[in-house]
């Protein structure tokens, strides 16, 4: 069933494009949470995330040196974070511990997640520095997207919307329960 398209008269140019609006965006956009500097004294949301529950911290695990948190601005429903306790920002200033560590929560966030969502495949990565398109640069974190065949729809190009079937209580829950 579709609806007819409603001229916009006097707000934007008329298209006619439905418009799905998702102004809880806007925090992320804004940089709400953002580091105003980079130490981590500077307000790093990643150095302030282990000092709360791991409820009210969306934390999957806890590992000595690293941990699993989803991420408030997901890409894809279940999409999470591997971050090291310690506040640096470069890849290669982790010691031994917590590169391998780093990796083994890695591999045990693609587990659950196929597990438990049944994905198909995963983008992992980090971007290393804020020309590389790190939102946070001061504080390493590895990305962990879940992905399924036919996930990427018009959504995200179109509509600058991604649609996610879960609260992130909910998902967290979830998947901590799996892990």
């Amino acid at each position: 069933m579709t609806s007819e398209p409603e001229q916009q008269i006097g707000v934007g140019t008329p298209d006619a494009f439905q418009r799905l609006w998702t102004p809880h965006r806007m925090a992320y956009i804004q940089g709400e949470n953002k580091p105003s500097g980079p130490g981590a004294e500077d307000g790093c949301p990643f150095c302030s995330i282990p000092e709360k529950s791991d409820e009210d911290g969306l934390i999957l695990a806890r590992g000595e040196h690293v941990y699993a948190v989803l991420n408030l601005y997901p890409y894809n429903g279940g999409h999470l974070m591997v971050v090291p306790f310690r506040h640096l920002a470069d890849y290669t200033e982790l010691d031994e511990a917590e590169t391998v560590e780093l990796g083994e929560l890695t591999k045990r966030a693609m587990t659950v997640l196929r597990r438990v969502s049944g994905a198909h495949g995963f983008n992992i990565g980090m971007n290393q520095g804020s020309v590389a398109g790190a939102g946070i640069a001061a504080h390493l974190h590895q990305h962990v997207v879940p992905r399924w065949g036919g996930d990427t729809n018009f959504m995200p190009v179109v509509g600058h919307t991604r649609v996610l079937p879960q609260l992130l209580a909910d998902t967290r829950a979830m998947l901590a329960d799996a892990w």
